[in-house]
């Protein structure tokens, strides 16, 4: 281990102990704070009360991960993430959230996993409640869906952020509509990373509509003008259907894209979702099958804003937008099972990835992936371990991923 990372490493952590203590303490508040927030227990008077009567939050989450490539070095990274969040109570409408995220390396970073060392703004901004309405400004979350095209990455270290205006509407019984122009996103690979922004011109619009009784019908128009990345620039529209019944659960999605604004290409590609999950006892089992199609050498669908670690297995072998950098797009079928024994969670999953255009691509089969995931919770401490072996056909290498973490919040 490196000795400046180490001690780097050790201090921190000696740090977010004492900030751990502090926050659970009796006294982390100055006196007057808890008299004002006693005082006046319906209502905010000033500005300084919205900021007194904040709330605080301080979470760690240690993790080592380990990869091994066929025919390279195995890394081998322990990280600690330590976020501090202060949300202000709401003074006539209006708030803020602060978030700071720092990232400390425990032993030398050597590449090959996505959680770069570092301390950041995960969230800033200013908010604006007014009936149904809420207006937001500045670096924020926005997890859209089941998160196959707008999301966080929170597994990540390093969560991706969007830098723009948000307006989330629910007057409406059942209905919540969202739009949001984005002008960064503040990617997992973090700031000191050639591609850790991309400046955006860009347009969300979701509609959602939960008073089916059946389940939740969703659509939605992602216009995304990226001037730093050209390719993922793209225009989808789309429709989602998820809900359940009983013991069984589903859901159904298409979506279609083209080329859009300096994206040099030119291509129309559809994406295509089933996927069902019944319960059995203890036991839920899933199967589902995903389609990111193509057209042709012209382009294919691609998803650069996704949580993209959740889809096509765990081992992110198809990022670079959710296709790998490679043409003919993917076709996901896959497997899985879930219980809890013990209080422990359970969960084994088996994808198969295939070629959408073997002529575009040169290849049929790409890989196949299993998963394991073990969960517990000990003394308010979550605890994980994760196992992702991708086995190659056509593309990349054999490649094993574990990860190990605890992760707790006070």
């Amino acid at each position: 281990m490196n000795k400046l990372s180490d001690s780097r490493f050790f201090n921190q952590l000696r740090l977010a102990t004492t900030m751990a203590a502090l926050a659970t303490s009796p006294v982390a508040l100055p006196a007057w704070s808890q008299e004002t927030v006693e005082s006046e227990p319906s209502g905010v008077a000033s500005i300084a009360d919205a900021l007194a009567q904040g709330e605080v939050t301080l979470s760690f989450r240690a993790r080592t991960e380990l990869v091994d490539v066929d025919g390279a070095d195995q890394v081998n990274l322990t990280s600690l993430k330590t976020r501090l969040t202060f949300a202000s109570a709401s003074y006539n409408g209006f708030s803020t959230t602060l978030e700071m995220d720092d990232v400390t390396h425990a032993t030398d970073f050597e590449g090959g996993v996505a959680d770069p060392e570092g301390t950041e703004v995960n969230q800033a901004f200013l908010a604006y409640q007014f009936g149904g309405t809420n207006l937001k400004y500045g670096r924020q979350r926005i997890l859209l869906d089941n998160q196959r095209f707008v999301g966080g990455v929170g597994f990540r270290q390093n969560e991706q952020t969007y830098d723009g205006f948000s307006l989330t509407n629910s007057s409406l019984s059942d209905t919540t509509l969202l739009l949001a122009h984005i002008h960064n996103v503040n990617r997992i690979f973090g700031e000191d990373s050639p591609v850790g922004d991309h400046d955006n011109d860009s347009y969300l619009l979701n509609a959602k509509y939960a008073g089916l009784p059946v389940g939740t019908l969703s659509g939605y128009a992602y216009l995304i003008d990226n001037e730093d990345a050209a390719a993922f620039s793209t225009d989808t529209y789309g429709v989602r259907f998820a809900g359940s019944t009983g013991s069984l659960g589903y859901a159904l999605e298409y979506a279609t894209q083209s080329a859009a604004a300096n994206n040099p290409a030119d291509y129309d590609a559809d994406y295509v979702l089933a996927e069902g999950n019944y319960k059995i006892g203890s036991v839920t089992l899933s199967a589902g099958y995903e389609l990111l199609g193509a057209d042709g050498n012209n382009g294919q669908f691609i998803t650069p804003l996704a949580t993209l670690h959740k889809f096509q297995g765990w081992n992110d072998k198809f990022l670079g937008g959710g296709t790998g950098n490679i043409a003919g797009g993917i076709e996901d079928v896959y497997v899985s099972a879930a219980t809890t024994v013990g209080g422990v969670k359970l969960a084994l999953n088996y994808h198969q990835m295939n070629s959408d255009d073997t002529g575009a691509s040169g290849m049929d089969k790409l890989g196949s992936e299993q998963g394991f995931l073990a969960a517990y919770t000990l003394a308010g401490i979550n605890l994980s371990l994760k196992y992702s072996r991708y086995s190659a056909d056509d593309f990349s290498v054999n490649t094993d991923k574990l990860w190990l973490t605890a992760a707790a919040s006070f």
